[in-house]
């Protein structure tokens, strides 16, 4: 093995075609989009040149801090709702529910493969308050309170689309999250119990540290999608009420599409790609700790 890995030609041949693929994909892509930031105009009118035109305006536009805040804010949330949900239906498999969960897995699983234009319209009849009431209003007039218009303000809006995504994604990180804990050896854990580790003492300091790998590739995988968020807010909100939950991918769609600015969506698209490489780059710096040492 090391004789082939330390083969130059070896590793070329190994590497080169997945590299050059990924290189047509998504790098030339990013740098041909990169290029569109420093010009103006749109494909009827010709593209001229501007210089950091953009990138001044990009620093002065509100719009962008307002997309920028909602887009960390409904990450952080939503990451942390999708991994821990996911950890805790994986704890519940591994250690509960034994040979019955299989099925629970398909139950959980379920939503992932549903179109996401369906689940956003299953959320919308589910909160709906006219003009017919949906069953959580109806929950709501059962108990004595008023009817709730969710999608009318952007508080509401927000944790109605934290509670979907949660739910849609939830069965992947499951899945993702019970391949971790599988691994760790039944030895380990039944010495740990001789020692009279149980419950969360278990968890916290024998099945967190051995299954910390996987978790913190459930983390990259949560966070960065969620930043790129877009279909799900499109069909359920459409970055509404307002712009109160449009992300900067929907800012930046509607910008280049909507508007023919594509200079300043290229632009936003930039933004977005630099705020992912630095969050991956914070879990990246996160994971490198041991938590088998503290």
């Amino acid at each position: 093995m090391h004789r082939v890995l330390g083969d130059r030609r070896a590793v070329a041949i190994l590497i080169g075609p997945a590299l050059l693929v990924y290189s047509l994909i998504m790098l030339v892509p990013m740098v041909w989009s990169l290029g569109y930031s420093f010009t103006k105009g749109n494909t009827i009118d010709g593209f001229t040149g501007n210089g950091l035109d953009n990138f001044q305006r990009l620093f002065t536009d509100p719009a962008v801090r307002e997309a920028l805040a909602f887009t960390l804010k409904y990450a952080a949330v939503v990451t942390v709702g999708q991994v821990l949900t996911g950890y805790l239906l994986a704890l519940l498999y591994v250690f509960f529910l034994k040979k019955s969960s299989a099925v629970v897995r398909t139950l959980a699983f379920f939503p992932v493969v549903l179109p996401t234009v369906a689940v956003g319209l299953l959320f919308q009849k589910f909160f709906q308050v006219a003009p017919q009431t949906g069953p959580v209003n109806s929950l709501l007039n059962m108990v004595g309170l008023d009817s709730v218009d969710f999608f009318g303000s952007a508080g509401s809006a927000f944790w109605v689309l934290v509670t979907m995504d949660v739910w849609r994604s939830m069965g992947f990180y499951a899945v993702l999250l019970f391949a971790g804990l599988v691994d760790i050896p039944e030895e380990v854990l039944e010495s740990a119990r001789l020692d009279g580790a149980s419950g969360l003492r278990l968890v916290r300091h024998i099945v967190v540290p051995l299954s910390f790998p996987v978790l913190m590739s459930s983390l990259i995988f949560s966070v960065n999608g969620t930043l790129k968020v877009f279909d799900s807010i499109v069909a359920l909100t459409n970055g509404g009420p307002g712009d109160d939950t449009s992300p900067l991918t929907l800012y930046m769609f509607q910008t280049s599409f909507t508007y023919s600015d594509y200079g300043y969506g290229s632009t936003i698209a930039f933004l977005l790609t630099v705020v992912c490489l630095l969050v991956t780059l914070v879990v990246f710096r996160l994971s490198r700790r041991d938590l088998t040492k503290g």
